[in-house]
Order: structure tokens, then C-alpha cells, then sequence
């Protein structure tokens, strides 16, 4: 008779096939629940891939109306005109000057709050002032935008600029900035609470402030997942559309002054959306051919952020 020893020398002198398949009925369940896994996370790319496939697919017909160098250098956009223009550029216009705005007020006020939540707050402040950010995103985007249109537009009027138009991109900008705040500093703090605290302690006993250790050590360490707060806030922002429809205005026009009405690709779908242009034609396709342009915008900033991130971890 063998010994348990003898016996547990044989059984791991088999293959490791052998063995997985031995015990294939203990591991059964732990293989659905990788499967469900595997499906989720194929539904996720899938769905991308359809909402891709399905832009490109639209848009061909008005590409086959439209050239691809009017669409992308003509500065008219007056597709449901009798004398129709299909420039896109005002559109992009709109869009880069709102989420600049927007990124001028969430990137660096976002930061901060990361900062101060990270290292110096202390636990039952964090524990306050956090929820209560994240509950700022959880404000519905319609309500920003008529916050912006009551409230931010005659401020900045009766205060620093009484010749502001009442629609324009400025307040828009800086609601939306606002807004993304809850984005910017959540992660960015996930990322700097994330950073070994030896590399704070080794810090310390270098003779570095809080104030040096936050800036000089925590951050540069903690730059990855930041720059990936900072590509979601670019995200979020390109894609607002209640915001920039509400207090924007509904105007293309091609312009780079942030104190003037336009209109963003976001916005611009939704007012043909909500029109009564029949299906197939020129008008309707040309939402189609907007979305795959801001597709196409979000992910080159997100490969641009991708890169920087991969960048900075190999680094640090």
C-alpha cells in the first residue's frame, strides 16, 4: 500500500493536463462565473464596435453627397439651408472652446482638491467632502445648464462683462467645468492615495515638507492614473450636450471667442434629433457623420492619454 506521500509524488508526476482534468468538476464553477466574466467584458467591446459600425455605416451616403475636404475645411455649417453648407468646423470650433473653458476650471480646481483630500485633510474631512463631490456628479446635466443660463450668465454680466451676449460659450464652459470637477479630483485622489506611503516617509526623513512631498513626490508618482482623470474629464466635457445646448445657444459659428454664441456637435444632434427631417436624407445624415467626427476627436484624445499615462508609469 502506498503512503499519502507516495501517492502525492505520483499525482504531481503527471502532465498538468492531466491533473486540470482530474479535478475539472472542482474548478466548474469557478469556470462559469470566468465565462460570465469573459461574455461581460465581450459586450462592452461589442457595443463599442457596434456603435462604430453603425456610424460609419450611416455616414457613407453623405460622404458619397459630401467631400471629405469640404466636410472637414469648409467654415459654413448650414446643412438644413437652401444654400447648404457642410463644413464642420464650426461645430469643432464650438466644441474645443467649451471643453477648453471647462478644462481651465476643472483640471487645476480638481488637482487641488485631490491634493488636499489625499495629503492633507484629514480622514473624517475626507469622508465628508468626498460624497459630497461624487453627489455633484450626480446632478442632472439639464440643471447645470439652466444654472448657467439663470444664474452664471447675468452674474458675469453685472459684474465683469456687461456686453456678454445671453447665450454664449463662456458660462456654458465653466458650468461644464464645474460639473466635471467631481470626475477630475476623485480619480486623480484614488491615484495619489494609491502612491506606497515608504516614498511619503522616505520623504519625510529627507527634511521635505508636506507641502514638498505632496507636489514633488506624491504627484509626479501618482501622474498616470491623474492624466487618466484628465482624459475623462476631456471625455466628459466634449461630450455634454444639455450644457451647451441650453446656454450656448443653437448658432454655428465659427469663432474661437468663448464670449460668443456656437453651437457644439453634441448640440447639434440633439436640435436634428428633435426635428422632422425624414429618414435617408441629406439633412438626417448628417447627424451621423457629426457623431463619428466626435468619435474619432475622443479617441484620439484618449490615445494621446494613453500614451502619456504608459509614459509616465514606465518612469515612475
Amino acid at each position: 500500500m502506498n503512503s499519502p506521500a507516495q501517492i502525492m509524488n505520483e499525482d504531481f508526476s503527471l502532465p498538468v493536463s492531466s491533473r486540470l482534468a482530474f479535478r475539472f468538476s472542482r474548478h466548474l464553477r469557478e469556470r462559469i462565473i470566468e465565462f460570465i466574466l469573459f461574455l461581460s467584458a465581450c459586450i462592452a467591446v461589442l457595443t463599442t464596435l457596434a456603435i462604430v459600425v453603425i456610424l460609419v455605416y450611416e455616414s457613407i451616403p453623405f460622404f458619397q453627397h459630401v467631400s471629405l475636404k469640404d466636410f472637414l475645411t469648409d467654415t459654413q455649417w448650414t446643412p438644413l439651408f437652401d444654400d447648404a453648407h457642410y463644413g464642420i468646423m464650426p461645430l469643432v470650433s464650438g466644441t474645443l472652446v467649451t471643453t477648453g473653458v471647462a478644462l481651465s476650471v476643472a483640471i487645476p480646481l480638481g488637482t487641488i482638491i485631490a491634493i488636499y483630500l489625499s495629503e492633507f485633510a484629514s480622514h473624517k474631512v475626507r469622508e465628508i467632502v468626498k460624497p459630497f463631490l461624487e453627489l455633484l456628479g450626480a446632478v442632472p446635466t439639464i440643471v447645470f445648464g439652466y444654472f448657467a443660463l439663470v444664474f452664471v450668465t447675468p452674474l458675469l454680466q453685472s459684474t465683469i462683462l456687461p456686453n456678454l451676449p445671453g447665450f454664449n460659450m463662456l458660462s456654458a464652459g465653466l458650468v461644464m467645468g464645474i460639473m466635471i470637477i467631481p470626475y477630475v479630483s476623485s480619480l486623480s485622489e484614488d491615484a495619489m492615495h494609491a502612491v506606497p506611503m515608504h516614498m511619503r516617509e522616505a520623504s519625510y526623513a529627507m527634511g521635505a515638507t508636506r507641502f514638498q512631498t505632496a507636489f514633488r513626490i506624491v504627484t509626479p508618482a501618482a501622474f498616470s492614473g491623474i492624466a487618466a482623470a484628465y482624459i475623462l474629464g476631456i471625455s466628459r466635457a466634449m461630450g455634454e450636450t444639455m450644457v451647451v445646448a441650453v446656454a450656448a445657444g443653437m448658432q454655428a459659428n465659427m469663432t474661437w471667442n468663448p464670449m460668443e454664441p456656437a453651437e457644439t456637435m453634441t448640440a447639434y444632434i440633439v436640435q436634428v434629433s428633435l426635428g422632422d427631417l425624414p429618414h435617408g436624407s441629406i439633412g438626417y445624415q448628417t447627424i451621423f457623420a457629426v457623431g463619428l467626427t466626435l468619435i474619432f476627436m475622443t479617441l484620439a484624445f484618449n490615445i494621446m492619454g494613453f500614451l502619456l499615462t504608459r509614459r509616465f508609469r514606465e518612469r515612475y
